[in-house]
Order: structure tokens, then C-alpha cells, then sequence
């Protein structure tokens, strides 16, 4: 049976400085999306277990921890990716991901409008949890998520492009208890690039993720 494995960083520690401290990001990384691939790869031997004995007495259980942790695991996959110490500004042409662009503004009305919308999504997410933009494939548009944990309260079928860690681990180290400083503060690192690759290939893989008319 396939596992899941902790991906390396592509970056070193210190490479999101100012924004995101180092020890944040090795303490992120190496401690926290570790424990929720490990939370993932147990899961999945419970669940064989059950299915060899028939013991279906934890299943419920069971389904919300794999639900839980492999979410982590794959929001926190795209999250590495999503920064850069390079990073920042707006999706512009110029920059080629025109199509990025242009998507969140017909989605949005302007990039002005989409950002305030993120940044309020991920700063008031109650507990923890994220903000994140995603691609719809029903409607072929872009729409902004405010996730719970890690998998609850999203549209069925989105595919995120675009996530903003708001759980405390993310920022209580550097920021305390100033979520809105630190969403703010994201929007410096944002790599527009690995968005753009992101948004591309949910477009193209769209005809066979609909799920209705």
C-alpha cells in the first residue's frame, strides 16, 4: 500500500526572512507536517486492520483522523510552494501569468477586492484553520475558502491554488497572537508563479473533475 512522505522544502530556512522566521519554518515543516503525514500513514494501517478483523466499531473515527490528517498533509504540500523570499506584488502579464490575472479579476472584480478577501477569510477563520483561493471546476472560476482544521466548510471538487496557514504554529512564535499582521505580512512572499502552474493545470484537468452541469 502507497504512503505518504513528508516532501523536502524547496528552500532553506531562512529563505521567507523577514516575513517568517526561521525556526517557524523548520519547527512547520519538520515537526507539525511531519505529524500529519505520520497521523495519515497510521490512519490508513488502522483502517486495513479493521477491514482484516471486520472491526468497524472506530470507523467513524477513523474516516475524520485520515480526513484530517492527509488534508493537512496536502494543504500544508501546496503551502511550501505557494512562498518565496522572491516573492510579493500582484500577478502581472509582464510577469507571465496574464491568465492568473485575469482570472482573478473577472472571478473578483479586481486583485484589490481579491486580496481583501483572502486576507479577511484567513484572519478571522474561528480556531484554526486556513484561507485559501481554489479553482472551481463547475463554474471554471475562483473562489476564496475558509477552511476549518484542515478539510472542513469547502466546495466539493475545488482544487486550492493558493493557501494562507492560520493556525498558530504558522506565526505565534514571530507575530503572538497578531493573526492579522502575519496574513498581511504573507502577501509578501506569495509566489505568483507556482500559482499560475497551479491555476493552469486545475483549468485543464477541469472536464474530468465535473461533477455537475
Amino acid at each position: 500500500m502507497a504512503t505518504y512522505t513528508l516532501p523536502e522544502l524547496p528552500y532553506d530556512y531562512s529563505a521567507l526572512e523577514p516575513v517568517i522566521d526561521p525556526q517557524i519554518v523548520e519547527l512547520h515543516h519538520d515537526k507539525h507536517h511531519a505529524a500529519y503525514v505520520k497521523g495519515a500513514n497510521d490512519t490508513l494501517e488502522q483502517l486495513a486492520e479493521a477491514r482484516d478483523k471486520g472491526t468497524w466499531g472506530a470507523v467513524n473515527g477513523l474516516e475524520k483522523n485520515l480526513a484530517f490528517h492527509l488534508s493537512g498533509h496536502i494543504l500544508h504540500s501546496i503551502y511550501w510552494h505557494n512562498m518565496t523570499g522572491d516573492g510579493g506584488g500582484e500577478p502581472l502579464a509582464a510577469d507571465g501569468v496574464g491568465d492568473l490575472a485575469d482570472a482573478i479579476a473577472e472571478s473578483f472584480g479586481s486583485f484589490a477586492g481579491f486580496k481583501a478577501q483572502l486576507t479577511k477569510a484567513a484572519a478571522t477563520t474561528q480556531g484554526s484553520g486556513w484561507g485559501v483561493l481554489a479553482y472551481e471546476p463547475v463554474s471554471g472560476r475562483l473562489i476564496v475558502e475558509q477552511i476549518y482544521d484542515h478539510q472542513g466548510n469547502v466546495g466539493q471538487g475545488s482544487v486550492p491554488i493558493l493557501v494562507f496557514d492560520a493556525w498558530e504554529h504558522a506565526f505565534y512564535l514571530q507575530y503572538k497572537n497578531q493573526k492579522v499582521d502575519f496574513i498581511e505580512a504573507m502577501w509578501n512572499v506569495v509566489n505568483w508563479q507556482d500559482v499560475a502552474r497551479r491555476h493552469a493545470a486545475a483549468k485543464e484537468r477541469a472536464g474530468t473533475l465535473l461533477l455537475a452541469p
